[in-house]
């Protein structure tokens, strides 16, 4: 079932964003010390190029204000000249940061890209022309990397996966994507192809390998280094992926409530019930108000005292958002908060495991 996706793509600045190109060189690989440069869309993807490039490469992340909502960001024509001059672009895709997208298919078409959603099998991915033009995950993978590149980063922690100490396969998200409907969530709606993909553990696997990928290509003398970085993100991931096992063993089965979706693949990974009524969804995914029909249902909802947790993003907070929370409070359900960009100063892997901490602890204290 496909959600409605977010499309706010800012089409404000780019008509002049030519003016400003016109003077930019076009894409060259930096050289003579110059290093990789790197632009992503949100500071998470930028974390995760920082990860996998270190010190070689440049990174910078157009949105990176925790403040800031990447559905609704509005590019400029400094935006998209970054965009141009970078040698590879790490973005979500999905309609989530359709900024990025609008800048590529206009300013840089044809730039190497790892886009997150991309291979992920959720509707709305693009196949960009660097894909298929001579140099694809597939291919870099048989292409003068040799055995210096993982066949696959979840193989460079496979004997360490944590997951498997508590008794859970290091697949849990997919097969649990997959048996959604059998766990007894409340509403078929949450089994689409959700864009908050960076709340997948396996996705991060991947999209570290890609980057790696797309690094060793323009940087062939230390694919080796990338590679490496690649396996011991991974690595990390696979001890947040064995945290979030832990989690699913204490708490499988428990009901939580939502303002919106973004951690709904956290929330199917630790095995949780979304009790979110179906018409509050509909409307925040829809980016529309819901009506007095839905705010009193979810409202019942939190007075029920069924929900173990609310999980809130202050990110797209409202009104609405904000006084279910405060009734939440009220009954005395936990408040996590889990948002959409990394805290100043923080990367990805200290930030998810904090996420992952809070949100045993409510649902620790709600017992």
């Amino acid at each position: 079932m496909t959600v409605p996706r977010r499309r706010a793509i800012a089409l404000a600045g780019l008509a002049t964003a030519g003016l400003v190109l016109a003077g930019c060189g076009t894409e060259q690989p930096a050289e003579d010390g110059g290093g990789i440069t790197v632009v992503a869309s949100t500071n998470t993807w930028g974390s995760v190029a920082e990860a996998v490039g270190g010190q070689r490469v440049q990174v910078e992340s157009i949105i990176s204000d925790p403040a800031s909502d990447p559905h609704s960001y509005e590019s400029s024509p400094r935006d998209a000249a970054k965009v141009s001059d970078a040698d590879l672009v790490v973005f979500n895709g999905g309609g989530y940061d359709g900024f990025m997208e609008q800048i590529l298919s206009t300013t840089a078409e044809g730039k190497p890209v790892v886009e997150a959603v991309a291979g992920t099998g959720a509707e709305g991915a693009h196949d960009h022309a660097h894909d298929h033009e001579g140099h694809g995950a597939e291919q870099h993978a048989h292409e003068g990397h040799g055995a210096e590149q993982p066949e696959h980063a979840h193989e460079d922690h496979g004997a360490e996966h944590p997951a498997q100490e508590h008794g859970a396969e290091p697949e849990q998200g997919h097969d649990e994507h997959a048996a959604h409907d059998e766990q007894g969530h409340d509403h078929a709606g949450h089994d689409h192809a959700n864009e908050h993909v960076w709340y997948d553990l396996h996705v991060m696997h991947e999209v570290a390998r890609r980057i790696a990928v797309e690094l060793a290509e323009l940087d062939p003398a230390h694919a080796g280094e990338y590679h490496r970085n690649a396996g011991a993100f991974s690595s990390e991931v696979g001890r947040l992926e064995g945290r979030v096992g832990a989690l699913a063993d204490a708490h499988r089965g428990r009901e939580v409530l939502v303002t919106e979706p973004i951690a709904h693949y956290l929330v199917e990974a630790a095995g949780l019930r979304d009790i979110t009524p179906q018409s509050f969804v509909n409307a925040v995914e829809a980016e529309s108000d819901p009506s007095a029909a839905a705010v009193a249902e979810i409202q019942d909802a939190v007075n029920s005292g069924r929900a173990a947790a609310l999980i809130y993003n202050p990110q797209t907070a409202s009104p609405v958002t904000r006084n279910i929370r405060a009734a939440a409070e009220d009954k005395g359900v936990p408040v996590v908060e889990m948002t959409e960009t990394l805290p100043e100063g923080q990367s990805y892997v200290p930030w998810m495991r904090a996420q992952i901490t809070a949100l045993d602890d409510a649902l620790n204290r709600s017992r």
